[in-house]
């Protein structure tokens, strides 16, 4: 029945989507050519023939970007990003269409093609914003409600539970659980354990789920091809939660071995050679402007940092890149001049003696930072990542900290996620690789930039410096 009433809501999107897009494009036409009253330099039937093809080309980019897929666990942002996402595409179609056929289409009006993809935007936002409030509305009144049995009673089922109880617009009814090892009649927050697995075959003739979730302890995985096969027959749609979930990441990376499914333990974006190319052309174009910005900034810091005390101007110290490849790292000297031996193994703390008053103002502003733009222009560094270590710290956090090591599968950065959310200098190194782990996993140009945007509103001044 779920499935029937998401095949009629999906057709439904179709016609209000299309709808949609046809009144964004005539509001746009109307509003140019009605209300500014300018002068028609092609004939109409061009413009209107034109929705032949826009609407069901618009139709079709929302399919690509996963915008008829059930709304109960995506979230908000992520949809309208998507329908952000399929309109800009939209418009750059257009504007390519017009570029190849400008002996025709030459004189087609470009500002009705802004107009048409901006009205859209607003309108499929707000229809999908709308849509979203209602389903949640009927689901927390019981309606629209996914019937799921849970197999096996572990950490997993809990954290599956867990969600479910907190998002009741979510619209998942848990009937229960089967379970070989826990006796009947245990509750964990309102959700019982019915029996045996073995029940399953009797459960699934008398019962109309929705779904079976698959929850098995670690130790039960040689009961799965039998409850799958049973799941099968039955025609329930069958899922399956794995119970070492926090070995994997949210988003598993998932490989075809010629038929066999390889699951990565971590996903991280930048190894893809594409990727890993439009970021590192963001670092050098983005170093390069930056050196250029801040050099009469860096010319009067080099100045005082001389006058404030003898010594060199830039400090270099070795730090943990890629691959754990050691490099050296530049900044201004903020700090009396020591042995290597005094200062490797040690961090600078509250009121350090060695520490010079140019120094303390260019630490807490972070403009002591500002030679490492040399380091990403090398490659050592990239404008956004996680922060390297010295080598001593990183062979202490690597026995300490799990998953450490994971952050130097990717160049470390000037700024990054954990900077920007308050995780510099003394604080938190745990909560610091949490951080770190998201952004590896979650990369993307846009977080890229907004990380950047950020460190000018957060980044800068760190109170924790010292």
């Amino acid at each position: 029945m779920i499935k029937d009433n998401q095949k009629h809501l999906n057709r439904l999107h179709v016609v209000i989507d299309a709808v949609i897009l046809m009144i964004s494009y005539l509001i746009a036409y109307w509003l140019i050519f009605g209300y500014l009253g300018r002068s028609l330099a092609l004939p109409k039937g061009i413009y209107f023939s034109a929705l032949l093809y826009i609407v069901p080309g618009g139709l079709i980019l929302y399919w690509v970007f996963h915008l008829y897929e059930p709304m109960r666990v995506m979230g908000r942002r992520l949809e309208l990003f998507n329908v952000l996402k399929a309109n800009v595409v939209g418009a750059l179609l257009i504007t390519m269409v017009l570029y190849l056929a400008k002996d025709r289409l030459q004189h087609f009006s470009r500002l009705l093609v802004f107009l048409f993809i901006c009205f859209n935007f607003v309108f499929e936002s707000a229809f999908r914003l709308t849509l979203r409030s209602v389903l949640r509305s009927f689901r927390r009144k019981g309606y629209n409600q996914k019937h799921v049995l849970l197999i096996g009673y572990s950490r997993a089922a809990q954290s599956y539970i867990d969600r479910v109880t907190a998002n009741p617009d979510w619209g998942y009814l848990i009937r229960g659980i089967l379970d070989d090892n826990a006796e009947r009649g245990t509750e964990y927050k309102g959700i019982r354990v019915l029996g045996p697995i073995a029940n399953l075959e009797e459960i699934l003739p008398m019962n109309r789920l929705d779904e079976i979730a698959i929850t098995l302890s670690i130790n039960e995985y040689d009961k799965l091809e039998r409850i799958v096969n049973a799941c099968e027959k039955s025609g329930v749609h069958t899922k399956f939660i794995p119970d070492y979930n926090k070995m994997i990441p949210t988003k598993p990376y998932t490989e075809d071995l010629l038929g066999l499914p390889v699951i990565n333990i971590r996903h991280v974006p930048l190894t893809d050679s594409f990727n890993a190319a439009i970021k590192r052309l963001m670092d050098i174009f983005g170093g390069t402007v930056a050196l250029i910005l801040f050099s009469p900034v860096m010319l009067i810091v080099a100045i005082a940092v001389k006058l404030s005390s003898p010594g060199p101007v830039i400090f270099s110290q070795e730090r943990v890149g890629l691959h754990n490849r050691p490099f050296k790292m530049y900044k201004f000297r903020s700090m009396e001049v020591q042995k290597p031996s005094e200062e490797k193994n040690a961090w600078t703390t509250k009121n350090d003696p060695r520490v010079t008053a140019v120094g303390r103002f260019i630490r807490k502003t972070s403009i002591d930072e500002l030679p490492q733009f040399f380091n990403i222009i090398r490659g050592d560094m990239s404008l956004v990542g996680p922060r390297p270590e010295r080598p001593h710290f990183v062979e202490k956090f690597r026995e300490e900290i799990p998953r450490y090591m994971v952050k130097h599968q990717v160049r470390p950065g000037l700024t990054g996620w954990a900077q920007v959310n308050g995780y510099r200098g003394d604080t938190s190194i745990t909560k610091r690789v949490e951080y770190d782990l998201y952004y590896i996993e979650n990369w993307s140009l846009g977080l890229d930039f907004k990380i950047i945007f950020l460190t000018f509103f957060k980044g800068f001044v760190n109170k924790n410096a010292y």
